[in-house]
């Protein structure tokens, strides 16, 4: 008689224990250019940790002061990137994935920020809530404010800490609907 390998499959419904949402704003164009940062940490459906910093950026000009309301004179004694690291980073530790609006700009700012400081970003995937909310809701558009009325979400937009909130409800919203995470990873990273 021939042994049969049978190959198990993790169930299609895992769901995430814990996850980071991120959320940078920048002063200029350049994405080593992070001047305020907040990170919400979710374990098991729950917001666990609410962090936020600014940071001075490598250069004095900001262009985008119009859109956050941050300015040179607000971050000149505050930490660089590569100072905030160490307390940053072990929030990163055991997330499934880290959540961000638009990902792949918050992903930039985080990667370039730390090639810059010459340390190792966390070695986690993301997950773009503005693709999450395209796929599931079938939303259009999908700005961060769009998405947060959809949901009844309060958001003071372009503020870091509350565009990090924003992000960590609307995964909570899509968990909420039991989607599964494989799904969610596959789709929307």
């Amino acid at each position: 008689m021939k042994k049969q390998t049978v190959k198990k499959r993790a169930p299609d419904f895992v769901r995430f224990n814990r996850f980071a949402a991120i959320d940078f704003e920048t002063a200029d164009y350049g994405r080593d250019s992070a001047c305020a940062v907040a990170v919400i940490v979710a374990e098991a459906g729950d917001i666990v940790y609410k962090g936020y910093s600014m940071l001075r950026p490598p250069r004095r000009d900001f262009v985008f002061s119009y859109i956050h309301g941050i300015t040179w004179n607000d971050v000149k004694n505050e930490p660089t990137f590569k100072e905030f690291w160490p307390k940053m980073r072990p929030l990163f530790k055991g997330v499934d994935f880290i959540a961000a609006h638009n990902a792949s700009f918050d992903r930039g700012v985080l990667y370039t920020c730390c090639e810059e400081a010459c340390v190792k970003p966390p070695p986690t995937i993301f997950l773009c809530t503005m693709k999450l909310a395209r796929r599931l809701w079938n939303l259009r558009p999908t700005k961060l404010p769009d998405v947060c009325r959809h949901l009844g979400i309060d958001l003071n937009h372009h503020d870091a800490s509350s565009d990090a909130m924003a992000c960590a409800k609307i995964v909570l919203a899509a968990g909420g609907q039991g989607i599964p995470t494989g799904a969610l990873l596959k789709n929307c990273c």
